[in-house]
């Protein structure tokens, strides 16, 4: 029998119900959940629509991406593509109703100032919701200590377009990182958690997807391992009307009694 075989044997007996891109699709439902008809939703770092599960077009009233990359302008899921210089948001203040960021995040050179942008755009009681690897997981480890070079060979050998593979930084990729940037820029912590699943990276050869599989679930089984799982949803909001400064022991509280070390739901069905 062939490797590939094996995998897909793994695929069938350990995650029967799981589809391709699972993250994108638990990151998809979360945003339905939160969207009507009469929002503007700002994609941030959209790039050129490789993605299915960004489309938003339809579901809300306006759809504008934003993205350093000039291929922006192929994205065929915006209704206004706009590309970003210098960390500034080309959008004036108080403007959209939920600002989504899938995969972004770990690509940014300043994310303070990011996060700071976010909340000047989005509109009071606005939400910010991202969707990133956490760098704790084998995956961003693994990236930091391979060349870019590499990112890019091993992702065309899962089939993905080479071209639409970024350097990464990490600079906003963990829980606390990601509650503190939140304070710093003015936003309330709504909820954070982590997500584990099928291994997707691993899943090229059955040895390496064997040991993914006993990774995921050592990491799902065990609450003192919950920081090691990969993907991060988290969910920010826009105050309505209390200042940063009302905010500050309210939400530490909070964070201290809900939050610490992480909110997380452990999921094997990704759900």
């Amino acid at each position: 029998m062939s490797g590939k075989a094996i995998c897909k044997l793994m695929d069938q007996k350990f995650f029967s119900n799981y589809e391709d891109r699972w993250d994108d699709i638990l990151f998809r439902q979360e945003v339905e959940s939160l969207i009507s008809p009469s929002y503007h939703l700002m994609d941030l770092g959209a790039g050129s629509g490789n993605n299915p599960y960004m489309n938003f077009r339809g579901k809300v009233a306006k759809v504008v991406g934003v993205d350093p990359h000039p291929s922006i302008a192929q994205n065929p899921f915006l209704d206004d593509a706009r590309i970003e210089r210098g960390g500034v948001i080309p959008s004036d203040d108080n403007m959209f109703d939920i600002v989504i960021a899938a995969n972004t995040l770990e690509h940014l050179h300043d994310p303070e100032r990011v996060f700071k942008e976010v909340n000047r755009v989005l509109k009071p009681g606005g939400i910010f919701l991202v969707k990133t690897p956490n760098k704790y997981h084998y995956v961003p480890l693994l990236s930091r200590l391979t060349p870019f070079s590499f990112h890019r060979f091993y992702n065309k050998l899962r089939g993905l377009n080479e071209d639409d593979v970024f350097p990464t930084r990490y600079r906003a990729n963990d829980p606390n990182t990601l509650y503190h940037l939140a304070r710093a820029s003015g936003l309330e912590v709504i909820s954070l958690n982590l997500f584990e699943g099928r291994p997707e990276y691993l899943r090229l050869f059955w040895p390496s997807y064997l040991c993914g599989l006993l990774f995921e679930r050592l990491v799902n089984s065990f609450e003192l391992l919950r920081r090691f799982r990969l993907v991060i949803i988290a969910q920010f909001r826009k105050p309505l009307s209390r200042s940063v400064i009302d905010l500050n022991c309210y939400d530490a509280l909070r964070f201290n009694l809900a939050m610490r070390p992480f909110i997380t739901r452990a999921s094997r069905e990704g759900k």
